[in-house]
């Protein structure tokens, strides 16, 4: 659905986003099968500080226009709304990951019953924007002061943490950056607002940030992996700290430059419905490239990424035009209204 009221340079930045998330897991599900780098490996290694963080900010932008709603609303809109999709494309994930092609349907039940509390795959992002919202609406209600949150959601990103639950590990990792969006979006219209007035000063802005990211990523101690990224001194986690934000910040730049651009309306499509994408793009990606392998066709792992790559975001395209078209299927791209908490109901759509 398309709304005058959305920012096309968020829309852009999030399409390009959404390249890059899927580029990733393209690129490393393809060298996990043929242990080999291809040339989208070294791509995905420079994103590799912000290519997440820049995400979960863009998510915060707009928080503060709703989070003063009452819980009810507010948890309709930012909670309820990330868990629908989230229950509902796991569970068709897991029924055709282990109940069909594993054909194993004890194992398709457990694996149902864990992702209500250990979030499921790829899928992990959206399960995490829900924590992420009513995690800042418990601050905002009980009045912890951003001096407070910011110090301490900082401190458990540099620390690493690991552990045996996924929501605790990548709460530590993400949560500062979706909060800084909500915090500092003031700073980030007015830094759009600059890029839009001074475009070749933002150019400049844009190719040093590029260099000292590339130079810090790729420096002694980096190694590119067939199904991951050593960084080098990137790697330093208050140097990598910074690096997310910077490039949380060079994206949003080049979304309000690309804004400018009519011939980028493709971009700005996929970030609009990057939710879509990033629901159903394992699909295709895994079909593409087992197809691709078995048959021999093609086996190099530059030329297989790039096309596991460009079929992952076509199919989730495709699919959603096709449910526009038909009207069936809905329920896969768009919250029914029995799926709303009663008393609420669906806002025109926003960037929100």
């Amino acid at each position: 659905m398309t709304s005058t009221n959305r920012e096309a340079w968020v829309d852009i930045a999030k399409g390009l986003s959404i390249i890059l998330v899927v580029m990733m897991y393209s690129a490393y599900n393809t060298g996990e099968y043929t242990g080999e780098v291809g040339y989208l490996h070294y791509v995905i290694g420079f994103a590799t500080p912000f290519r997440m963080p820049e995400f979960f900010l863009i998510s915060g932008l707009f928080l503060s226009k709703v989070i003063d709603r009452p819980w009810r609303r507010y948890a309709d809109r930012r909670v309820v709304h990330y868990l629908y999709f989230y229950g509902l494309w796991a569970a068709i994930m897991i029924a055709l990951k282990v109940g069909i092609f594993s054909r194993s349907p004890a194992a398709m039940t457990q694996d149902m019953a864990v992702a209500i509390f250990q979030p499921y795959g790829v899928l992990w992002f959206i399960y995490m924007l829900g924590v992420f919202s009513a995690v800042a609406k418990l601050c905002r209600q009980f009045r912890i002061p951003h001096w407070v949150v910011v110090p301490v959601a900082a401190a458990l990103q540099m620390a690493q943490i690991e552990s045996t639950s996924y929501i605790v590990q990548q709460f530590a990792a993400y949560f500062i950056f979706f909060y800084a969006g909500y915090l500092f979006a003031p700073l980030v219209f007015r830094l759009v607002a600059w890029t839009d007035a001074r475009p070749r000063q933002a150019l400049l802005a844009l190719a040093a940030w590029a260099v000292v990211n590339g130079l810090l990523v790729f420096s002694p101690g980096f190694e590119v992996l067939p199904r991951g990224m050593q960084m080098g001194y990137a790697a330093f986690p208050p140097l990598h700290l910074a690096l997310a934000l910077a490039g949380a910040l060079a994206l949003c730049i080049s979304g309000a430059l690309l804004a400018k651009v009519r011939a980028m309306d493709w971009l700005r499509w996929l970030g609009e419905h990057s939710l879509v994408i990033y629901l159903a793009f394992t699909i295709p990606m895994s079909i593409v490239r087992g197809v691709a392998l078995w048959s021999g066709l093609m086996t190099q792992t530059g030329p297989l990424s790039s096309l596991v790559l460009v079929s992952s975001i076509a199919a989730p395209a495709a699919m959603f035009w096709l449910i526009r078209k038909t009207g069936m299927g809905t329920f896969l791209i768009e919250r029914p209204a029995r799926a709303h908490i009663t008393g609420t109901r669906p806002l025109v759509a926003t960037n929100s």
